[in-house]
């Protein structure tokens, strides 16, 4: 058969794997050889931390009975030689639905029940507390047990108007978006706000989740999953009804929650085997789809290209079977291929840049430190050589020598007591925008001109401005890190210049990407606060609900905007910390070789091979990094058939010409 989307995905699972390994082996051998500071292992740990947690999430959105979790079951479960999720007649999944894999977990149903809605949590907030789940443990050994215990998602519950109302699904001003009325009045609700499925199935240990949101008032209800899930999907597929093209409700969502300018979305049509007409020539059947394929393409506004016909239950009927014709009539490549080739490769490319940066930053610190230790050899060399044959008197003026440095070296502790205090104060002035307090500040608010105005109608004027001064803070924030990177550049020029420090800047720190983290929560939050939603945000149970998800939401980019601040500025102060002990340990170093070359005359010529020996081992340290470094870059460019220039030149000099040079004459 041909490559599935599942088996593409499980190629870039493996091309993870191997770059995990590889810097692996690097950050090994780097702290095995003390090579890198405190925030060079932390940049790698966090490098490794995420290639081995990377996480791919598709949602897939519909009204009810479209076929989406067939069309799940055969995308990604078909190997399992069974439905695991439960794809019957009429509504099926009633509440939202994740399928991902925490190794630390058995293998378990959770259950949030919908009644937790009227505490006005959020469903992130609710994540971290594990009792008010209901957990089902799953027997993955028993498929007839392991499909029951999943049927629970399909569970709903009877309310009266009233209570459908402030659990969100009911809207006095929608009627004709309302769900039916049994005989005594009452409306059928799902038991559950939200279902997590912990699955141990090849793809999900691999890092893929997948997100299954169920209708429009499911959808509507809960605002996280419009604001927080959908958007954080790396793609989003909509599955429509081949035979009822697209309806009013489908509009809705699509309208509502789908609408936005973002590539990854992919439309379906699903049950194209109800088209078949045995009475029609299979040309005109095809000629049908076609049409209804268009028509699908002009109403939501895309390319054609985008809209893709299928069966879901044949191609997954043909994937348990082994039927190579089945699958292909069933059609459901033709988006696997889409899938793998718009999705798969951005994520890789994502990976690429992020490693990228991260090796090249690790391979110039490295560099820069070896570098400055050879240079501090090259002179301890060339002074040793200077005094063969001297006299002992030449021995003790090398010793008052090597005092006088010390003593002048050591008049740089107060300049670095001074940097430190004026560096810890002006970064402590740069977080302070950041910070989680202004952050509820600002959101305070903006909740109160929300409340201020009649019915929340300026719901959506409120929230522009709160955008407005959170982007202001981040561009104060990127041009106070400026501030202090201009800062220590001169101080570092000066401290190199009159203390002969080899001190270098990292990057500086660059805030730009969570501005436009920031733009794109503005702009699903737009989407979402139009006049249906400012009348539920007079609620006050659903208003704190919104409050504390928006607050939730912020929080995350505000604190990955510090973090960066603060690790880019522990990165740099590092570096003055390390170079300073390497120093004081070169002049004691000097100071005793002196002292024994005073008492001994054979010691001259045994420091020197010393001096020699300790370089040798630098420079394979140097050459062992470059390896480890190309192995680790050549990982991350397998099979993709890339020529381009390598970014880090792996072998230049460690620093420009002195350090060669200056080695060469010492040992002339």
């Amino acid at each position: 058969m041909t490559p599935t989307f599942a088996s593409n995905f499980d190629a870039l699972s493996g091309w993870r794997t191997a770059l995990g390994q590889r810097l692996a082996e690097l950050s090994r051998y780097l702290a095995e050889h003390d090579l890198t500071d405190a925030p060079a292992n932390e940049s790698l740990a966090a490098l490794a931390h995420r290639l081995s947690g990377e996480k791919l999430v598709v949602a897939f959105v519909a009204e009810f009975s479209r076929g989406k979790s067939e069309l799940i079951n055969a995308i990604f479960f078909a190997d399992a030689g069974k439905r695991v999720l439960p794809a019957t007649p009429g509504r099926t999944t009633m509440c939202p639905v994740e399928l991902a894999y925490d190794p630390e977990e058995p293998p378990t149903l959770s259950l949030l029940p919908i009644m937790t809605r009227l505490e006005g949590l959020s469903l992130s907030e609710l994540r971290a507390q594990p009792k008010a789940w209901k957990h089902v443990e799953l027997n993955v050994k028993v498929p007839d047990e392991l499909s029951q215990a999943l049927t629970e998602v399909m569970r709903t519950r009877w309310v009266t108007v009233d209570e459908a109302r402030t659990l969100g699904f009911w809207d006095d001003e929608q009627h004709g978006d309302n769900p039916p009325l049994d005989d005594e009045g009452r409306v059928e609700v799902p038991e559950w706000r939200h279902a997590l499925i912990n699955y141990p199935h090849p793809l999900l240990k691999q890092g893929l989740v997948v997100l299954d949101t169920p209708g429009l008032n499911a959808i509507g209800a809960e605002p996280e999953l419009t604001l927080s899930l959908l958007p954080s999907a790396h793609a989003t597929v909509f599955i429509l009804g081949a035979d009822t093209g697209v309806t009013k409700s489908d509009m809705a969502i699509w309208r509502d929650h789908l609408d936005t300018h973002n590539l990854s979305r992919f439309v379906v049509l699903n049950k194209i085997d109800a088209l078949i007409d045995p009475l029609a020539t299979p040309a005109q059947v095809a000629g049908q789809i076609e049409s209804q394929r268009r028509a699908t393409a002009r109403t939501l506004d895309i390319p054609p290209e985008r809209v893709f016909p299928l069966s879901a239950r044949q191609a997954l009927a043909a994937r348990v079977a082994g039927d190579a014709e089945g699958l292909a009539a069933s059609r459901l490549t033709e988006l696997e291929d889409a899938l793998s080739a718009q999705l798969l490769p951005q994520r890789r490319q994502v990976l690429q840049q992020v490693v990228d940066h991260a090796v090249n930053d690790v391979h110039t610190h490295v560099s820069r430190r070896l570098g400055d230790s050879r240079r501090q050899l090259a002179e301890q060399m060339l002074e040793l050589r200077g005094i063969r044959g001297k006299s002992g008197a030449k021995v003790r003026l090398m010793l008052d020598r090597v005092a006088e440095e010390t003593a002048e070296f050591e008049l740089c502790t107060t300049r670095l007591q001074a940097l430190r205090a004026v560096h810890s104060r002006m970064l402590k002035d740069t977080l302070v925008g950041l910070s989680s307090d202004r952050l509820r500040e600002e959101v305070g608010r903006m909740q109160a001109e929300m409340s201020a105005s009649l019915l929340n109608l300026g719901a959506k004027k409120a929230f522009t401005g709160l955008c407005g001064r959170l982007r202001g803070l981040l561009v104060a924030a990127q041009r106070n890190g400026n501030e202090v990177r201009d800062m220590l550049a001169a101080s570092f020029t000066k401290l190199n210049a009159e203390f002969g420090f080899g001190l270098t800047l990292p990057r500086g720190p660059e805030l730009d990407r969570y501005s436009g983290e920031l733009a794109l929560i503005e702009r699903n939050y737009v989407q979402y606060l139009g006049l249906t939603q400012a009348l539920r945000l007079s609620q006050p149970k659903f208003m704190e609900q919104f409050r504390r998800m928006l607050v939730s939401k912020l929080r995350v980019v505000f604190e990955n905007a510090s973090g960066e601040l603060e690790l880019w500025s522990k990165g740099a102060s590092a570096q003055v910390d390390s170079q300073l002990r390497e120093r004081r340990r070169s002049f004691r170093r000097r100071r005793e070789a002196l002292e024994r070359i005073q008492s001994a005359s054979g010691e001259l010529e045994q420091r020197l091979a010393e001096i020699e020996a300790q370089d040798q081992r630098l420079q394979q340290f140097l050459a062992r990094v470059n390896e480890l470094t190309q192995a680790l870059r050549d990982a991350q460019r397998s099979s993709t058939g890339e020529e381009d220039v390598d970014l880090m030149r792996l072998d230049l000099p460690l620093d420009d010409e002195p350090v060669p040079v200056l080695l060469r004459h010492a040992r002339a």
